[in-house]
């Protein structure tokens, strides 16, 4: 195991260093020049002059994207352009918020998917499978952005039940949580539905019917646990992708998060927090996707079996050869 997690870590390095090339093409050859949005229109020649001069940025391509590779690799992700801050620190004042409402959107969905994905798998062909798969498609189909804004007005504008921005306090987590969870838990529903569907009609789940196991049992202990791995896969995933903020989200409720920063730093073309931004969360999402497949060989033993040392056993003649 500790091999596997090893060759992973070593992984992340080359995939890192892809998205940061990426990235960094994308700000360097994008139209517009940080001094122009930075300083204003009313700054001088010697004034965008001199910024160009103080950030490196009269450096040919190579140059510039080995000097942020060289500092990146020690901790330093540059200064932030309108701010004057250390990247690190602007990411670590915003994480904290966005990683809540990844934890909370990803109970959210995985409460509402995998209850929804079991019902509509063991009853399928039922009523009640036709409104789950209904509403699946729904939140699949579902802009995050639009979605919240029936929200607000809803909830907020109508009713005057909730805050319509902010995250301050627990009614300001409710609708930005909602929002994302329920789009999420369309996706975890699908999968555990179509893995559920897979796990039942297998002959282990006959025999232990035959054997005159409660309902409950076969559906939750030997179902349900062979069919976990692909919605694991899939929760992980979606954790991943909130963990580098839901953008729109964020913009529509006025939630300070990462992803919220990272649009505001795209607008003025704040390079070095875009993509310091950016490379933050490829890192977030490799490390989720490592600790969910860990997690595979603690659900599954057939998967842990891999990763285990054979025993030697030890040859024994037979009786008669030994005499």
């Amino acid at each position: 195991m500790l091999k596997f997690i090893g060759k992973r870590i070593l992984m992340m390095i080359p995939v890192m260093l892809g998205v940061v090339l990426l990235v960094f093409s994308m700000m360097y050859f994008s139209p517009g020049k940080p001094e122009d949005y930075i300083l204003g229109d009313m700054a001088t020649i010697e004034d965008k002059e001199k910024f160009r001069e103080e950030n490196g940025l009269n450096a040919p391509f190579l140059i510039q994207y080995f000097n942020y590779v060289k500092k990146a690799l020690q901790g330093d992700l540059g200064i932030s352009y309108t701010t004057k801050l250390p990247v690190v620190t602007e990411i670590m004042r915003r994480f904290p918020t966005t990683f809540q409402l990844a934890l909370y959107s990803t109970l959210i969905a995985v409460a509402l998917g995998i209850a929804t994905g079991i019902v509509s798998a063991v009853k399928q062909y039922t009523i009640w499978d036709n409104i789950c798969r209904v509403v699946a498609m729904i939140g699949v189909s579902m802009p995050n952005f639009w979605q919240g804004l029936l929200l607000i007005i809803l909830f907020s504008v109508i009713l005057g039940w909730l805050p319509s921005s902010g995250f301050s306090s627990w009614k300001h987590v409710i609708l930005p949580a909602v929002t994302i969870g329920t789009s999420s838990a369309a996706v975890v529903m699908r999968m555990t539905r179509s893995s559920m569907l897979e796990a039942i009609r297998q002959d282990y789940i006959r025999t232990a019917r035959a054997k005159g196991q409660s309902e409950f049992k076969v559906v939750w202990h030997h179902a349900f646990r062979n069919a976990i791995i692909p919605v694991m896969t899939v929760v992980g995933v979606n954790f991943g992708r909130m963990l580098g903020g839901a953008a729109l989200s964020e913009v529509v409720f006025a939630i300070p998060g990462l992803g919220n920063l990272i649009i505001g730093a795209i607008k003025v073309k704040n390079a070095p927090l875009v993509q310091g931004g950016i490379m933050f969360i490829a890192l977030a999402m490799s490390i989720v996707n490592l600790i969910v497949d860990v997690l595979y060989a603690y659900v599954d033993p057939r998967i842990r079996s891999q990763y285990l040392k054979p025993r030697r056993t030890q040859y024994r003649r037979p009786a008669k050869e030994a005499a």
